[in-house]
């Protein structure tokens, strides 16, 4: 695999956990879900990505949509009430995937 520019990734992430402290609607159980997810992505990107065996088991799913991504469901949630931070989630898929996170 090419080696993937994680600074996008982390600039990315870092507007979305702006966008979230702004959303002050939103519902806690969805907010801590999205927390719980975003803090998982982070690590990975602190430790430097998956091990190889697991990059490349993911890289051979990579080509599925990003609507299978798990953020997908939050991004569907937040929609109606909150569609900026939707689209952000959305943003933020699209660059795991290319990323092949």
């Amino acid at each position: 695999m090419a080696h993937v520019d994680r600074d996008p990734l982390k600039q990315s992430l870092t507007r979305l956990y702006a966008e979230l402290a702004r959303t002050p609607r939103l519902d806690e159980s969805a907010r801590q879900r999205l927390r719980t997810a975003l803090a998982d992505i982070e690590r990975r990107l602190e430790a430097g990505g998956e091990a190889r065996e697991a990059r490349e088991a993911r890289e051979a799913r990579q080509h599925a949509a990003a609507a299978e991504h798990p953020l997908e469901a939050l991004a569907v949630g937040f929609e109606s009430e909150h569609p900026t931070l939707a689209a952000s989630v959305r943003q933020f898929i699209d660059l795991l995937v290319r990323a092949g996170l």
